[in-house]
């Protein structure tokens, strides 16, 4: 299954019923898990793990180097879970050793063509980044997390479960789970209701995160006071502990 003019490395780790095509290149300390799919001109670099059935297309770059002036050959890596599709073009770097040295990605997810995913991010499962999308360092992006085309996120950004970014966003704070954003600089819009129906939440749990939004955006609270209004919300309403903890977690503040 692998072809004639394919490049690999001696010390890559393949697994079974594995695709490499032409002119695809698998550099040292690279391990493919079974029934991944590499295509024509592609490029894995490593330290770089996939786990199974993972499809990268043509000309994409998985495990390069961080583009980050501070890196200095250290030995970082790129971790990599199941069912990932990662079309044309695609840039997934490694981390840095000025974070935890590592670049995380989940399992489910589509990176459309020329999307990127710079050093030390973490995505998580089931999340779309469509053309063009673009994660700057250190972005932490949560399950379902919707980016439309040309939408870029601000390093050290958080972005929250179940939201969605419409195309062409700059995201330059936080954006809150099932929030809709738009805009440069993205403000947000309201709560992806469409994706939260889709993930079978129920119109009740739907009704809950409305109220949720009109407590952080709507009130005219401070964030602790809005803190504060959301757990007490929790207590009968348990999905709205997600916004508790991401506001808790949060470092650059939410989008406004």
């Amino acid at each position: 299954m692998i072809h004639a003019t394919a490049i690999v490395d001696e010390s890559a780790i393949i697994g079974q019923n594995v695709k490499i095509g032409p002119f695809a290149i698998i550099g040292p300390n690279v391990v493919i898990g079974d029934d991944c799919d590499i295509q024509a001109h592609a490029i894995v670099q490593g330290p770089t793990v996939l786990g199974k059935n993972n499809k990268v297309y043509s000309f994409a770059s998985i495990g390069c180097d961080p583009q980050d002036k501070k890196y200095a050959g250290e030995d970082t890596r790129l971790v990599i879970g199941d069912n990932n599709v990662f079309r044309e073009s695609c840039t997934i770097s490694r981390g840095t050793a000025q974070d935890n040295s590592e670049t995380r990605i989940g399992n489910d997810n589509l990176f459309m063509a020329y999307t990127h995913v710079a050093h030390d991010c973490i995505v998580g499962n089931h999340v779309i980044l469509a053309n063009t999308a673009t994660l700057a360092g250190h972005v932490e992006v949560g399950d379902y997390a919707i980016l439309g085309g040309f939408t870029g996120i601000h390093q050290f950004c958080k972005v929250g479960q179940h939201s969605f970014c419409a195309v062409g966003s700059v995201v330059v704070q936080d954006v809150p789970p099932c929030v809709t954003v738009a805009g440069q600089n993205a403000v947000p819009k309201g709560i992806n209701s469409e994706g939260l129906k889709r993930r079978g939440y129920s119109k009740e749990q739907i009704s809950a995160v409305k109220k949720a939004y009109k407590v952080i955006y709507r009130q005219g609270l401070r964030i602790n006071e809005a803190l504060d209004a959301l757990q007490s919300m929790a207590v009968e309403q348990e999905h709205i502990n997600m916004f508790v903890d991401f506001i808790q977690a949060s470092n650059r503040g939410l989008v406004r």
